[in-house]
């Protein structure tokens, strides 16, 4: 993730409005009257309030840190509650990601929005949320709908807009005549879209690759993207293949005769890792919807030729006269626009950039190696930071446990979510981290007016119209154009023009747009999910659950108080008859549609493996020559995971494992890109002051806490070093941001001291690799001096790379007195990208923190109530409540707090009890 947080939306104070906005807080302020506005929406705690629909009291305690545990005798009665509990502490956070997931930003914030509106619009998340209502079994209906009406008491409880929150006190001087609507079931649905949105593995990757195309030969483009290192990085399943009853842990490869091609369904033998999936001869007929689950069908003999690098782009910047490369003047603007499209979506809880930084880390270790003997279970998502957090810590308790009320849950939930989304219940923890498998497509197109080509027909275009409603102006309408591959996102940004380059080269034509398919715009069944993951007592139901858990793709740890721990990849992950998804692709030949999704029973999982643990943290699931079946060809490259297997691996040598040691190793700051770039430094003769910088990497010993000199200017070496060496080379869009990517691409380029890359561009001579580190340390020495001063020793990490907690609307405003009233911190953090503790940051902006781990968990099986959290802000989304950032101080010093479920210690530690009654 890449930060500013949700720094594209909305900044409705650029306008002349603001004037008047800064007027009105400053009256506010100056007539004394500030406190009152502040205070006046902090929600009641204690005592007793009525909830229209209750049928019966539900009781609500809090802790100090403001964590409700809700205890209800009906799971209506208890999701209402959480409605009502969420609104209390969250509504403005709830109402706002709405307004983002319906494409109605604008009514909020006027026309400063509208880019984002029609973005998503176009591809219609509420659109896919309405379809997906009545798919769902009629519990989770029921539920969402008591969730719902749990909100609306609250809004109506709740009186005017001081009494709600303050941000609509100041909404109210530049759109006064906004009006929260009452919450639906709907709402909650759409907030799986934008889940699924920041999750969405590697488009970025697929834009970024054609996008250096425009600059570069195929080969050199390839380069960037280098094979997964499987034989120094394992993935997360390291046995098992698909048998005749789908994956199975202990068979071998070659076992299933069915075991196909995942590009042509084809019977072949496993791929070897790097090697892309054959392609066919011929393409499909006309796509059919796509089936969720099921094997999939192929007519008999269709063929299968070997893959000799002919699939889309593979000629792309094949210009005459340049190495290959295009003329300088290639028109990129289908893609471009895509691009900046993808980007102008508000970014949730992922990377505003649209980067690929996202990751997350997760483990569970077996009860033969802890201290109890029972599993512990680790989780640390790492997502964009924000005020308030994207979670809500919460506990959902029915007061009898039975088969009516099945739920006994604690963990992190979704502000506008019934359920808990990560946790434990009174028998099974589990974590996610991102899978992420290759779930959308970019295709090329060719259109005429509101048609498109394919096979050879113009086909016409569905088409819709949507009217925006814009604050303080008139109505702006959009025409909206999907294929048969979904919406065409290059018509969203119309300031640019042209074509794709090297298309020529398929098909022999040009595109002039570029559709989006993705799983997520296919309605689907996730939200069953949930509440099936809530209440599974053993591994057999908590697979069940998982295999409807469709988007996005999540990794899904398991563990349980029998003693077994398991993982589980569970989603909706396409086939396509052709290509590898890693480039845009030609829809008019019809040669690479989807023709159907890998079966559930087919995706890898494991169940108390030998060695007694599994790590989760983005690498690949599985190696290749094992598996029949394409998952993604961009896996984040392994760093974290191999840094994790090594330090577990020295724990279960060293004793046994417990809860500190869990918690400790989620701290770890150790970088793996040092171990080979460290020494390549410090072999060179430099020659000026930068050595006494250069001399604080000899003896180093690789870790990045905020307080040390060694990563400060290793960091800022770093970053010169990737601007210097690859800049001249890339447009923007597909420079490098410094992810473990891009450790891979320098860790071998370090070993071809002559490779074209290390030669600037700019300059008449050739640059070598030891010329451009050279570069990089006296620049980063340059920078550091500037910045930090001249004594490379009191040089700290922590003062460039710090977090900002930045309110997710109002503390982008550029103005002062209205920032300070929502943001908070700095805070000095360690890590980097790639550590274990992944604080992100990106090389071409600067060491600010971007993304990071955005809660962490440890779960106790053996004590439940010995587990321990934190979030990354609070509780409560209102500016100076005593739970507003409280847990902030405790993320950025590595503690946390108890993790309570048991009812007699959550009483015990209560200070708010609240009663809800009918």
């Amino acid at each position: 993730m890449r930060f500013r947080p949700y720094a594209r939306l909305p900044r409705p104070f650029k306008w002349p409005a603001r004037v008047l906005t800064v007027l009105v807080v400053l009256g506010l302020l100056l007539a004394g009257t500030g406190v009152w506005a502040v205070r006046a929406s902090f929600p009641q705690l204690g005592g007793e309030l009525s909830v229209d629909g209750l049928t019966a009291k539900v009781t609500v305690y809090r802790d100090e840190s403001g964590i409700p545990h809700i205890y209800a005798d009906s799971p209506d009665d208890l999701f209402r509650a959480q409605g009502y509990v969420h609104a209390q502490d969250r509504f403005f956070e709830m109402d706002f990601r709405r307004h983002v997931t319906a494409g109605r930003l604008s009514e909020m914030f006027g026309a400063a929005t509208l880019t984002e509106d029609r973005v998503i619009r176009t591809m219609g998340w509420r659109r896919v949320a309405e379809k997906e209502l009545p798919l769902l079994d009629e519990r989770t209906r029921r539920y969402l709908d008591a969730y719902a009406a749990g909100v609306n008491a609250w809004m109506r409880d709740s009186g005017g807009f001081a009494d709600r929150s303050l941000e609509y006190v100041l909404l109210r001087a530049t759109s006064p005549d906004y009006r929260p609507e009452p919450w639906t079931p709907v709402d909650s649905l759409a907030w799986l879209k934008a889940m699924a949105w920041d999750l969405r593995s590697n488009m970025s990757s697929e834009i970024g690759r054609a996008l250096a195309a425009s600059t570069l030969p195929r080969g050199r483009v390839e380069q960037l993207w280098p094979d997964y290192p499987y034989a120094t990085n394992p993935p997360i399943v390291t046995r098992g293949s698909v048998g005749p009853g789908g994956f199975d842990q202990n068979a071998e490869p070659g076992t299933d005769s069915r075991a196909t091609d995942p590009g042509t369904g084809s019977t072949r033998s496993p791929r070897q890792p790097g090697e892309r999936a054959p392609e066919p001869t011929e393409g499909p007929s006309e796509q059919a919807p796509l089936p969720t689950e099921g094997p999939a069908t192929q007519p008999a003999g269709a063929g299968v030729t070997a893959d000799a690098g002919t699939g889309p782009g593979a000629d792309a910047g094949t210009g005459a006269g340049d190495g290959g490369r295009p003329d300088a003047d290639a028109d990129v603007g289908a893609l471009t626009r895509a691009a900046a499209a993808m980007r102008a979506v508000p970014s949730l809880m992922g990377d505003p950039a649209g980067g690929s930084g996202i990751g997350s880390n997760s483990w569970v270790v077996g009860g033969r190696h802890t201290k109890s003997g029972k599993p512990l279970l680790s989780n640390d998502p790492h997502l964009s930071a924000g005020m308030p957090s994207v979670w809500y810590q919460a506990g959902l308790h029915c007061r009898v446990k039975n088969p009516e009320c099945p739920f006994d849950v604690t963990g992190f939930t979704f502000s506008g979510v019934p359920g808990v989304v990560i946790g434990h219940n009174d028998r099974v923890a589990w974590g996610f981290t991102n899978l992420g498998p290759d779930v959308a497509d970019l295709y090329l197109e060719q259109t005429r007016n509101d048609t498109y080509l394919f096979r050879g027909e113009w086909k016409p275009m569905t088409t819709r119209v949507e009217t925006i409603k814009v604050a303080g102006g008139a109505d702006v309408r959009l025409t909206v154009r999907d294929t048969m591959h979904g919406p065409i996102v290059s018509d969203v940004l119309e300031d640019a023009k042209g074509t794709l380059p090297g298309m020529e080269a398929v098909a022999g034509q040009k595109a002039d747009a570029v559709a989006l398919r993705w799983t997520a715009l296919e309605p689907g069944r996730t939200a069953d999910s949930i509440f099936a993951l809530n209440t599974a007592q053993d591994w057999q139901q908590f697979r069940a659950a998982a295999s409807g858990f469709e988007v996005p793709a999540q990794n899904l740890v398991y563990a349980d108080t029998a003693g077994n721990i398991g993982y589980q990849a569970p989603g909706r992950i396409p086939m396509r008859t052709r290509g590898d998804g890693t480039w845009p692709v030609p829809g008019w030949t019809g040669e690479y549609d989807w023709r159907s999704t890998i079966p559930f029973d087919d995706l890898p999982s494991v169940y108390n493996p030998p060695e007694g643990y599994i790590v989760t943290a983005n690498n690949a699931v599985v190696d290749p020559r094992r598996y029949p079946h394409l998952l993604t060809e961009d896996w984040s490259y392994g760093y974290r995971s191999r840094r994790i297997l090594d330090l577990l691996g020295q724990a279960v040598k060293d004793g046994k494992v417990d809860v500190a040691a869990m918690s400790a190793l989620q701290k770890d700051s150790h970088t793996g890109l040092a171990r080979f770039l460290v020494p390549r430094l410090t072999a060179l003769e430099v020659a000026g002051p930068a050595r006494d910088a250069l001399a604080l990497l000899r003896g180093w010993d690789h870790s990045q806490g905020a307080d040390s000199a060694p990563a400060m200017y290793f960091n800022a070496v770093w970053r010169r070093l990737l601007i210097e060496t690859f800049n001249d080379d890339l447009p923007e869009g597909a420079r490098p941001d410094g992810g473990d990517r891009w450790f891979e691409v320098v860790r071998v380029m370090l070993e071809r001291p002559d490779d074209a890359f290390w030669d600037d561009r700019a300059t008449p001579g050739a640059e070598t690799r030891d010329d451009m580190l050279r570069r990089a340390m006296a620049g980063a020495y340059d920078e550091l001096t500037t910045r930090l001063g001249p004594e490379p020793r009191d040089w700290r990490w922590g003062d460039l790379h710090s977090l900002e907690l930045v309110h997710q609307t109002f503390g982008t405003s550029g103005i002062g007195p209205i920032e300070w009233l929502f943001n908070r911190g700095p805070f000095p953090v360690a890590g980097s990208d790639d550590a274990v503790d992944a604080a992100g940051w990106d090389v071409q902006k600067d060491y600010t923190v971007g993304w990071l781990p955005s809660m962490r968990m440890v779960v106790d099986l053996a004590d439940l109530d010995g587990s321990r959290w934190i979030n990354l802000t609070g509780a409560s989304g209102h500016a100076f409540h005593d739970n507003y950032w409280d847990q902030a101080p405790l993320w950025a010093g590595g503690r946390t707090v108890p993790m309570l479920s048991g009812l007699e210690p959550i009483k015990k530690a209560a200070v708010h009890t609240l009663v809800l009654t009918p």
